[in-house]
């Protein structure tokens, strides 16, 4: 008599990382050839544990090397704790725990949340890791969400066309420390809106369907200037980190050779001890040069691999990518293209990344950055400003944002020259950059017209070193004006209503005497005049 396995297949859909454009990972879907075998392993804790083990040694039988993601119902987890026996069949198919993700698939309703909580811990200390499937379209309670604290968070793509929902979640896994996965992407418009909002990784029909066979090329439509804006201190480490082909750190260098030849794609191999910590790396030319040399094999395929290794590099899983090339700065120039492996807390390694991933990252950035910068002040426009604005409103920050001229700058250029006019505003634009200090971020959006942001504590000097200096043009006196508003947490939804709020208080500023400043709050009616007097009905007339 056959039973259900005999009936059930197994299919991979690759899960891409966005920004490398390789795969990150492959998840495993079950495919049974007659009824609905994942209905009743929704109902069958037993039955859903022993199909995540049949995915683990499916991917076995493929002789895949990438990462695994296996599916596992959240009740199944509440029910049964930490699934000895998907532990056991990880470490039987020669992976290691932390190579395998385990997808937390919802119905949460009725699901004790305590209880798989416990689970969730168990199953991250045996080393592996944790995603929260079908967020956004399924029913993962928020609070249920961050006591998780999944190492990713898939979200679901009908989400895409909410962009400030895509733009929250991103937000929150940056505050977990967990990326953000878009599911079911099938369009290049699905697509461009996924890095947009600030997703890393993504899957879907677009890129490549579910097949019976490990997936080697997908289609990753090109990245268009200006997708998912980098933070100031430069794109994280996890952005760019691919597989890692790992070996125990026992391994023979012909386990590694036989590794390295067949997979033209793994550039190099690192040696990992019993805990996942990497103890050496094998950089795949230096290797095979030694390896083909006269005698190379006969003198090295019995011995340890670690004797042809080198100290392995590594980085931590929160670095960012200026941080990596400082890495790979020191020390021999042959090394330059070595990976980088990429740790996490415990020190194990979970995937590493490669130099050019960087540079081409980190080029296709300072261009994007050079082409926005003013030709005259060299400071960038309002782009990187209101971009800035809304990562803070999305991070639920307090933030002043400000806007900063010359008073009647036509007379000043009709009046002093054109020339002089320049050297005024390359000098305001120096001004504020070496006054601008911590998180403060300047900008000059064109002509006459600054933009600042900054935090409201830093507010009181910045201002005063600007305003306080005795500006001059061609000989002439000339005074600024300033308009400051203080945006809260809830007050302001995007940079959009923030540059609302601040139109106002730019036109009283611009009615004041002398050099001006004036200060209000977003959502709130008035405003504070700090510098500057009123003009009188005399003077006026």
């Amino acid at each position: 008599m056959r039973s259900w396995t005999d009936t059930l297949r197994f299919a991979f859909q690759p899960v891409v990382n966005l920004t490398t454009g390789g795969v990150a990972g492959l998840e495993i879907l079950a495919r049974p050839e007659a009824g609905d075998i994942l209905a009743e392993a929704r109902r069958d804790p037993e039955l859903d544990g022993k199909l995540a083990v049949l995915a683990v040694r499916a991917a076995a039988r493929r002789e895949t090397l990438l990462p695994l993601h296996v599916n596992v119902f959240a009740g199944t987890l509440a029910d049964l704790g930490g699934l000895t026996s998907l532990h056991s069949a990880v470490r039987e198919a020669g992976r290691l725990p932390w190579e395998v993700t385990i997808d937390v698939v919802p119905p949460y309703t009725h699901v004790p949340h305590q209880a798989l909580l416990e689970a969730v811990a168990e199953l991250r200390g045996q080393g592996f890791r944790i995603s929260a499937d079908g967020v956004g379209d399924g029913d993962v309670p928020l609070r249920l969400l961050v006591d998780m604290s999944p190492d990713l968070v898939k979200l679901d793509a009908s989400l895409l066309a909410r962009p400030a929902a895509v733009r929250a979640m991103r937000a929150l896994c940056d505050e977990l420390g967990a990326l953000l996965c878009v599911e079911g992407v099938e369009t290049e418009l699905q697509c461009a809106a996924a890095l947009s909002a600030g997703a890393q990784l993504a899957q879907g029909e677009l890129f490549a369907p579910p097949s019976r066979l490990p997936a080697a090329d997908v289609y990753v439509p090109p990245r268009s200037p200006g997708d998912a804006a980098q933070p100031p201190s430069g794109p994280s480490v996890r952005e760019f980190v691919r597989p890692a082909a790992l070996l125990p750190a026992t391994a023979s260098a012909g386990q590694v050779r036989a590794l390295l030849t067949g997979s033209s794609e793994v550039s190099g191999v690192l040696l990992v001890d019993a805990d996942g910590v990497p103890v050496r790396s094998v950089h795949r030319s230096r290797f095979l040069l030694s390896m083909s040399g006269r005698y190379g094999h006969a003198l090295y395929a019995d011995r340890p691999a670690a004797k042809l290794g080198d100290v392995p590099r590594t980085v931590g899983i929160d670095a960012t990518a200026w941080e990596v090339l400082d890495v790979v700065a020191v020390g021999s120039r042959d090394r330059t293209s070595d990976d980088v492996a990429v740790i996490d807390r415990y020190g194990r390694c979970v995937g590493v990344v490669r130099l050019a991933d960087l540079v081409r990252a980190l080029s296709e950035t300072r261009v994007e950055e050079a082409a926005g910068l003013n030709p005259l002040t060299r400071l960038p426009g309002s782009d990187s400003i209101t971009s800035e604005v809304d990562r803070r409103i999305l991070d639920g920050r307090t933030f002043a944002l400000s806007w900063l001229d010359v008073d009647h700058f036509k007379q000043v250029n009709d009046g002093a020259g054109f020339a002089a006019g320049d050297e005024l505003i390359r000098s305001v634009g120096q001004a504020l950059q070496h006054a601008a200090t911590g998180n403060t971020r300047v900008g000059h959006i064109g002509g006459d017209d600054f933009l600042f942001l900054a935090d409201p504590e830093g507010l009181v000097a910045l201002a005063a070193s600007v305003l306080d200096a005795p500006w001059t043009a061609g000989g002439l006196p000339v005074t600024l004006s300033l308009a400051t508003v203080v945006c809260v947490p809830g007050s302001v939804v995007d940079h959009r209503e923030a540059a609302a709020c601040l139109a106002p208080l730019k036109k009283a500023a611009k009615s004041l005497s002398g050099t001006s400043w004036v200060v209000g709050r977003a959502g709130l009616p008035g405003y504070e005049i700090r510098r500057g007097s009123e003009v009188s009905t005399a003077q006026a007339g």
